[in-house]
């Protein structure tokens, strides 16, 4: 299972990289199979340099932050208006009310909304209750579990597996027992950096780099790489947070850069 960081940017996109989208792709029956998890405003027009938009089999929505899913809004007109005509619909997974968010923020009305370019599904769990992860859903190689995470809005951790390999990505989350669970032995936990410890910040919103050293560390895994860091901080500091509470590997994502999970 191959990663590659599309978009890293914290909240908003940076100077240096969209929000939030990360492409996996493996190799199955023949031909290579890509997911995409999230697709944040600013990502789509990035992923040309990494793939065809329109060779994603499916897209994982986390949350619907506006920094996670508002590109999807792009890829609607990207199928629907093709000049090699309409595209086949492809699932995009997401929390409750997914379709009807998407409508929305296109200006659509609700029916059909996005549903003749996309087949919409939602996530079993629907908030965070310290439950477990939601039924796999399995996409060519990979599986794909979502855990409900801590949030302003109902948000999911995704666990990918392919090829005997896991992927943890946190989405948006403060810290909390089921990212522990979630995460426990990765291959790589891609983990979101957004707060400093330093600041006074909210609970139940956003991890710090400290707060990703110490998930790493409980859950045991072969490698950290920490993302959505907001443009306004340092993300040497979410680093050096991370190496203080953990001594396994640690990068920080870059657009473009690419991992074997």
């Amino acid at each position: 299972m191959r990663l590659t960081i599309v978009g890293c940017s914290g909240s908003y996109p940076g100077p240096e990289s969209p929000a939030s989208c990360y492409l996996l792709e493996a190799d199955h029956d023949g031909r290579t199979w890509r997911i995409l998890l999230d697709l944040g405003n600013g990502a789509l027009g990035q992923l040309h340099r990494y793939a065809d938009p329109l060779g994603i089999d499916a897209v994982f929505i986390s949350h619907l932050h506006a920094d996670h899913c508002l590109d999807l809004c792009g890829y609607y007109v990207m199928r629907k208006y093709h000049p090699a005509g309409p595209r086949p619909r492809i699932p995009v997974w997401g929390p409750v009310g997914t379709a009807e968010r998407m409508a929305r923020a296109y200006d659509l009305p609700a029916d059909p909304g996005m549903t003749e370019e996309f087949a919409f599904h939602e996530y079993d769990s629907h908030e965070y209750d310290g439950g477990e992860q939601g039924v796999p859903i399995d996409v060519g190689p990979f599986r794909v579990q979502a855990t409900p995470v801590v949030h302003p809005v109902a948000a999911f951790a995704l666990t990918v597996t392919a090829g005997g390999r896991t992927l943890v990505y946190s989405g948006d989350t403060g810290p909390c027992p089921a990212l522990d669970e979630a995460a426990a032995g990765a291959h790589l936990l891609l983990a979101e950096a957004s707060f400093q410890s330093a600041a006074d910040n909210p609970p139940d919103l956003h991890l710090t780099g400290a707060d990703c050293g110490r998930t790493a560390s409980k859950a045991g895994v072969e490698r950290l790489v920490l993302t959505h860091v907001p443009p306004w901080y340092d993300a040497a500091v979410a680093e050096a947070e991370a190496r203080a509470e953990w001594s396994g590997p640690v990068e920080l994502a870059r657009a473009g850069t690419t991992y074997e999970v």
